[in-house]
């Protein structure tokens, strides 16, 4: 990367001399005085040799000068440098400081340190802090001291301004961030509450001043393809980092690029000209040192303590018994050991640097820690689910049941935590209250699921008690079925809400998820019979044409009509079509609110009421009377209970009308040929003429005995005569179809009884030939009727679909009619 990119140049060296003519040729060529207020500062500081100019160099593709590895460790940035960062919107500059505590400057010359860093804060938007993960609760590598100075002077030198810390944990280990940075900020908190504040900013809060920002980076030499993603990850935080919400987003305290460098100097004149940076003793600068020192080797033992690793081994396979007393042992051995070594050095020192070790050993043993509250928080858990199904297996109450199991499984589990934690006094509410949410979770899954089941065992029990009488009701469809199926619907209601209130009184649910369920419950009862309702809706014609022919071919006593003289078709067809246009506007909408319609007095005034008006009065009335069945609603009925709109109602009149003709026109053939077949006797006329041109010959036989015996002998003949020839079956065919089989078949038969008359005479009768079957003299009955009646005089075939005999007797069957007409023929009647 050369350097006319990122145009580096050196701002203050070594003694501290600020490089104004280097300053004014840095700002012309990156052209900074033309950017306004759209640039930002970003520095860095922390200790020599942690990868500050590393950092810079990746971060944002500067070129400063790095550490020669193989040619030692030594200070490689001396003074304070700039640079622009490449490819970086809007324009920013890298400042790159000189490390601390470096061996160049000696133990006690920290002065220049202390100045540069209070640069770093007063005129940068963003302060990286570099420090090693492993530094993480030491004073002085943490650089405590020189922020706790920096925010004395520079809230007495400054107007509040904010500046971004953003420290860089390097080298992170396997402990996570979310462990590290709640120390960090407490520490930084600390330090903030320490510092004595002017009159102005007693009340001063740190957010004032400072953004506090913390990430962490994995080891450059160690793992440089993953440092090398992170740094790229990080890089895309300061893309227009001085939007609202950015790392630079605070432009409160600002100055305009023209003036960066003015600023600059007078800033760093105050600082060089400031009294109150004192350095620290020498004293306690020693004893700072090598208690550290102390620390991080009795650390170093601690964690390759045998002792130790088992326990750490074990915690994460299951639960450790006396996990707490165990810990607290392996910390206290090198306590001690430190209190041994370090107790002749400054004391205030030492109790820092001691304190620091036991937060160090404890952060280090705090992932076995908490695997073991994990572990402690499964078991506490599954006792709980275990003992709540047991007890609701027991019939207990719901609520009842979760209180008794909650309190021993938090009972339980604090007891679990007393011994894990022994002396090390660790906190364990967090896993508590996750515990503790865990349960409620658990607790309320269980009580949805219960819920649901109860809910939906009741709604079972519901449809199972109305579908069946709803339908039932429904299809008698009588004055008073909505009132029964209102009165069904109260009483079914009622009694299973009762049951379901008690039921849920064991959840102990607020008024307003008890208000909920109940009404849930209520809904679904009404939606049950909403939709029986739209099934007997769905299916009207079918159920019309049912009532129609059960009322058209039954009669009051329901014994099914035999369609003779007597019966008043008209009158019957009306009745049957009242009765199926009852059904229609039974089922026409949904009457569960009790409000009065005037759907069955429409429907009856519209589609029975067959008034024709004549023609005046029908031009005279165009316009003034609308056909009430021309509307999709119901006057009176909401658009939601209405099941068939008018309209339809008329569409479906018509069609039933349609689809019931054929029965009404069987009836009528039918009564047609019942008044044919009664007809064989001739005329009452022609009977009266008879016995008046008749009268002498009948007074003459009377009172003549000869002529009286030979009348009787001829009675019985030809009686004997017209029961051979079965002549009442013959005549009930018509008149002339009955004369012309006597005159064919009256002399055989004349023959036929002559010559048994003969054989009687000499005492050697002739046995009768067998009778032919039934069947064959139906169907010789049939056959011969067929040939034998003329056109005119047929039954027609719309009359009689089918003829069949049982026992003697011919039946007549109709398709669209369900019974049977019999009309018995006695043996004698055929041939």
């Amino acid at each position: 990367m050369g350097d006319d990119e990122c145009c580096s140049t050196q701002l203050i060296d070594g003694n501290g001399e600020f490089n104004v003519t280097g300053l004014d040729s840095f700002m012309k060529r990156v052209k900074l005085a033309e950017c306004g207020l759209s640039y930002a500062v970003v520095a860095i500081m922390g200790p020599q040799s942690s990868g500050k100019s590393t950092l810079l160099n990746h971060l944002f593709h500067t070129n400063f000068r790095e550490m020669d590895a193989f040619r030692g460790r030594n200070q490689t940035t001396k003074g304070i440098w700039l640079a622009k960062c490449v490819g970086i919107e809007p324009c920013t500059i890298a400042m790159d400081l000189e490390g601390t505590d470096g061996r160049e400057r000696g133990e006690d010359d920290t002065t220049f340190e202390k100045q540069s860093a209070l640069f770093a804060l007063a005129i940068a938007d963003v302060v990286l802090i570099n420090m090693w993960c492993h530094d993480i609760g030491r004073e002085h590598a943490a650089n405590k001291p020189l922020l706790k100075t920096v925010f004395q002077v520079m809230m007495r030198l400054f107007s509040p301004r904010k500046t971004t810390l953003l420290f860089v944990i390097r080298d992170k280990t396997k402990t996570p961030l979310e462990h590290l940075e709640p120390i960090l900020r407490e520490d930084i908190q600390k330090i903030w509450d320490s510092v004595p504040k002017p009159h102005d900013h007693t009340n001063t809060l740190l957010s004032q001043f400072f953004n506090v920002e913390i990430t962490a980076l994995s080891s450059y030499e160690e793992k440089e393809e993953q440092f090398k993603e992170q740094v790229a990850g990080l890089r895309q935080r300061f893309f227009h980092s001085i939007t609202p919400g950015g790392l630079a987003g605070d432009r409160s305290g600002v100055v305009p690029a023209s003036a960066f460098s003015f600023s600059a100097q007078q800033i760093w004149k105050k600082i060089k000209e400031n009294k109150d940076l004192d350095l620290p003793a020498h004293k306690v600068m020693v004893a700072t040192v090598r208690c550290e020192e102390i620390a991080n080797e009795k650390f170093s033992h601690l964690t390759l303590d045998e002792g130790w690793l088992t326990v750490e081994a074990s915690v994460q396979s299951g639960l450790v018994s006396g996990f707490g007393k165990k810990l607290s042992t392996v910390i206290q051995k090198y306590l001690s050991e430190y209190d041994t070594e370090a107790i002749y050095f400054d004391e205030e020192v030492r109790n820092a640097k001691r304190q620091q070790f036991v937060l160090k050993a404890l952060q280090h043993v705090q992932p076995a820690h908490q695997a073991m509250l994990g572990h402690l928080r499964s078991r506490a858990l599954e006792h709980f689910k275990k003992g709540l199904e047991d007890s609701l297996k027991r019939g207990e109450k719901f609520a009842v049941s979760v209180r008794d199991c909650t309190q021993s499984c938090i009972s339980e589990f604090d007891q679990g935590c007393a011994g894990s934690s022994s002396s090390t006094n660790w906190d364990a509410t967090k896993v508590r209250e996750k515990l503790c949410r865990d349960i409620e979770a658990h607790a309320a899954s269980v009580r949805g699921e219960k819920l649901s089941e109860l809910q939906t065992n009741f709604e079972k029990k519901l449809t199972e008690a109305l579908v069946l009488p709803v339908e039932s009701l429904l299809d008698v469809s009588g004055q008073d079925t909505w009132a029964s199926i209102r009165k069904l619907l109260r009483r079914e209601t009622e009694t299973a809400l009762a049951e379901f209130s008690t039921a849920l009184s064991g959840f102990e649910l607020d008024q307003a998820a008890f208000d909920k369920k109940v009404q849930d419950l209520r809904q679904f009862a009404r939606s049950v019979v909403e939709k029986k309702a739209k099934e007997e809706a769905g299916k009207v014609l079918i159920c019309m044409k049912d009532r129609f022919a059960t009322v058209f071919s039954h009669d009051n006593d329901s014994m099914p009509r035999v369609w003779n003289a007597n019966e008043d078709i008209k009158q019957i067809t009306k009745d049957a079509r009242a009765a199926s246009l009852k059904h229609l506007s039974v089922v026409a909408a949904l009457r569960l609110d009790e409000k009065p319609d005037k759907i069955e007095n429409v429907l009856f005034s519209s589609l029975m009421g067959e008034t024709v008006s004549s023609p005046v009065s029908q031009k005279s009335n165009i316009g003034a009377t609308a056909d009430p069945l021309a509307s999709n609603t119901w006057e009176g009925v909401s658009p939601k209970d209405v099941l068939i709109t008018p309209v339809q109602c008329k569409f479906l009149w018509r069609q039933f009308k349609s689809e019931t003709e054929y029965l009404v026109s069987q009836a009528i053939s039918a009564q047609e040929a019942h008044k044919r077949s009664n007809n064989w006797l001739p005329p009452p006329w022609f009977i009266l003429v008879l016995i008046l041109l008749g009268f002498n010959e009948f007074m003459l036989v009377l009172k003549n005995p000869i002529y009286l015996m030979a009348g009787f002998v001829i009675s019985v003949l030809v009686l004997a005569i017209w029961f051979q020839l079965r002549a009442t079956g013959v005549f009930r065919n018509g008149i002339f179809t009955g004369v012309l089989l006597i005159i064919t078949r009256f002399l055989p038969t004349l023959m036929n009884l002559l010559m048994r008359l003969a054989e009687l005479a000499q005492g050697n009768p002739t046995p009768e030939p067998p009778t032919a079957p039934t069947f064959l003299t139906s169907q010789s009955f049939r056959s011969q009727t067929q040939n034998l009646v003329p056109a005119t005089e047929s039954v027609p075939d719309s009359a009689v679909s089918s003829v069949a005999s049982s026992d003697g007797g011919v039946e007549c069957t109709s398709p669209m009619m369900t019974r049977r007409h019999t009309f018995k023929v006695g043996e004698d009647d055929l041939i």
